[in-house]
């Protein structure tokens, strides 16, 4: 990886589609050097391409994955946790293990295990950023969306309370809370079904990745005394995580 002396770093993880890959795009063109990480190597090295970045493969729910991602760095000033994601919309009653512990691994334990291993270099940059996607389902519950919703509040909380922790520290936390976004989301909430996914969207506006990217961009170009903790933005036609004002064919 080379990088001049002259360059900030930025790191997005889950880049392969979606927020990560618009984010991405528009601190590339802030003036960062952009890595992106995800499993969908060949993705990003396409994307990498175009923002003059560099592309590795990460897996935030493998630990071996993250050292390796972290070891080759020379320097981070910019971490977004953005790997995550939805699956399932089952009652607590009928709830898969499996969905649970895969959600729990990615927005958690991933948010954690990457952070922790690119704090020292965020703290050695003398003015670093880290900021978490979370959700509206970060500050509501919703039925049949428990496993999701309690990931994203211990994500949330973990965020918080690193907050607090690394007060004094030249690093910054934001939280960014969207709502409804139409990105691959729903489709790997659904296993890949289509149909279920659009309707999901189906009679409102929603935000897309670019919505998102920018409010991030707007937080990275921040004075580094200005610490935007908590972002939520939602669609117009969305008022919670469930309540949509859907138009009428």
């Amino acid at each position: 990886m080379t990088i001049s002396p002259d360059e900030h770093v930025a790191v997005v993880t889950g880049a392969s589609s979606g927020i990560g890959e618009a984010t991405a795009r528009t601190l590339a063109a802030q003036g960062f050097h952009v890595v992106v990480g995800a499993r969908r190597l060949d993705r990003l090295e396409h994307l990498a391409r175009d923002i003059g970045g560099t592309a590795l493969e990460l897996d935030v729910t493998d630990e071996d994955s993250v050292d390796a991602f972290a070891a080759v760095l020379p320097r981070v000033d910019v971490l977004v946790n953005n790997a995550g994601g939805a699956k399932g919309l089952a009652t607590v009653m009928e709830a898969d293990l499996d969905d649970w512990r895969w959600m729990w691994e990615t927005n958690v334990l991933g948010t954690l295990r990457v952070t922790k291993a690119l704090l020292p270099k965020l703290i050695d940059s003398g003015n670093g950023l880290i900021v978490t996607i979370t959700s509206v389902a970060a500050f509501e519950a919703y039925d049949n969306g428990s496993g999701y919703t309690s990931a994203k509040h211990a994500q949330a909380v973990l965020h918080r309370t690193l907050r607090g922790e690394l007060l004094g520290q030249p690093v910054r936390l934001t939280e960014i809370a969207p709502g409804a976004v139409e990105t691959e989301f729903s489709l790997v909430r659904f296993d890949g079904d289509e149909e279920r996914a659009a309707k999901v969207y189906e009679g409102i506006s929603p935000l897309v990745a670019a919505d998102v990217a920018e409010v991030i961009g707007f937080v990275a170009s921040r004075p580094s005394h200005v610490n935007l903790d908590q972002i939520i933005i939602k669609p117009r036609d969305q008022a919670s995580p469930g309540r949509f004002a859907r138009k009428q064919d």
